[in-house]
């Protein structure tokens, strides 16, 4: 368990999936660690259960591209590499 602020929300919205950086934008969120594995095992279809949605392919290319930014795995002092 971490603090809100070291998660990234995701938001289902009417317009699709979307990462919400500011935490506050309305609709069913999900949160998910800064690490590049956590985000890969979230989208093989956890992250579609939490949200009640059926991940779209624009919306999974989205989150894989964002996805691809963050460090592979956590370093050994707990923070994200």
């Amino acid at each position: 368990m971490l603090a809100k602020r070291e998660l990234i929300r995701i938001v289902r919205t009417l317009e699709g999936v979307k990462i919400d950086p500011t935490g506050k934008l309305a609709g069913r969120g999900a949160y998910l660690h800064r690490q590049r594995s956590c985000w890969e095992r979230a989208l093989r279809g956890p992250l579609a259960h939490a949200l009640k949605t059926e991940l779209t392919p624009a919306d999974r290319e989205r989150l894989l591209a964002f996805a691809q930014t963050l460090p592979k795995e956590p370093s050994t002092d707990g923070t994200t590499m």
